[in-house]
């Protein structure tokens, strides 16, 4: 049996995304042209339920999903999902989870606290190992190779933006080629943002004149072969707490296992990156700091 603990947090997240959902069904329904086929099979789970036992797989503590379904899903949870579908039709169902799952993930970003406060940094997504590269095809024409602090990899970025509470403000998915400060990155992770943006040396761009004059001030160090300046007090000590974004980068990737190489499917990749992204909002002890409050 579940425990409470598990138990209450499955029902909330049920609750959220099934709220969302029939907004967004209903938002769709008004906006869509009308299809020229209608399907001929139904789904037995909605795409509440789907989305749901996606989420909740980045709470359970399992580190594979299939493993989780078999076991966990469909052992312990036909009292909450009486018409479970096999495990293969449920990856099966995925991809048409894609729109639904990433404006809510937009969505809940939007619900972030706005503190005039925030830290930028990407973290990588090898989709396989370096020695596997020549014969990977399941992400051949998305994933590119890139270089972290670790070193080459292959497979994608994911960069992240979030306030001194640890809430996720906003996030981008892209090829490992892509460059921290490239303008189109920065354009969608920080165009919608004012006040102060602490980041790496990784984001020193050309465009901090033009977020400027937003009301966004991107703050990094300097590299060797730049002209040092002098800083305000509380900015540097800020600098020196955008530790907080590895915390975060830290729980996505261990606690919430958005981080692994065993997709077959870049959509179903996609989607339980997002899946990610949405359990580690509803996750009840997010890292945080205490900075003077800076309000936008």
């Amino acid at each position: 049996m579940q425990s409470q603990i598990s138990e209450e947090k499955l029902i909330e997240l049920f609750i959220a995304v099934d709220d969302f959902v029939n907004l967004f069904d209903q938002w769709l329904a008004s906006r869509a042209l009308a299809p020229t086929r209608q399907p001929t099979r139904q789904p037995e789970l909605s795409n509440s339920e789907i989305i749901t036992i996606l989420v909740y797989y980045h709470h359970s503590g399992y580190k594979n999903f299939q493993y989780y379904y078999q076991r966990l899903v469909q052992t312990q949870m036909p009292t909450y999902f009486p018409r479970l579908v096999t495990y293969q039709r449920f990856i099966d169902l995925l991809p048409r989870q894609v729109a639904t799952i990433h404006v809510l993930t937009k969505y809940l970003c939007l619900l972030s606290k706005r503190t005039g406060c925030y830290f930028a940094d990407s973290k990588k997504l090898p989709v396989c190992d370096n020695r596997r590269i020549h014969f990977h095809r399941v992400f051949k024409d998305i994933a590119s190779r890139g270089k972290s602090s670790t070193g080459w990899f292959y497979g994608l970025k994911l960069h992240l933006v979030i306030n001194q509470l640890g809430q996720v403000m906003n996030f981008l998915l892209t090829p490992a080629s892509v460059s921290d400060n490239n303008e189109t990155v920065l354009g969608r992770l920080l165009g919608s943002l004012t006040g102060k943006c602490y980041a790496d040396k990784g984001y020193i761009s050309k465009l901090f004149e033009q977020f400027y004059q937003q009301g966004l001030h991107i703050i990094t160090k300097i590299r060797k072969n730049m002209k040092n300046s002098v800083i305000d007090l509380d900015d540097k000590l800020r600098l020196k707490k955008r530790a907080l974004i590895e915390s975060v980068n830290d729980i996505l990737m261990s606690v919430m296992d958005v981080d692994h190489s065993r997709h077959r499917s870049p959509l179903n990749a996609i989607v339980h990156t997002m899946a990610g992204l949405v359990a580690y909002h509803f996750y009840d002890t997010k890292p945080s700091v205490f900075v003077k409050p800076v309000y936008a």
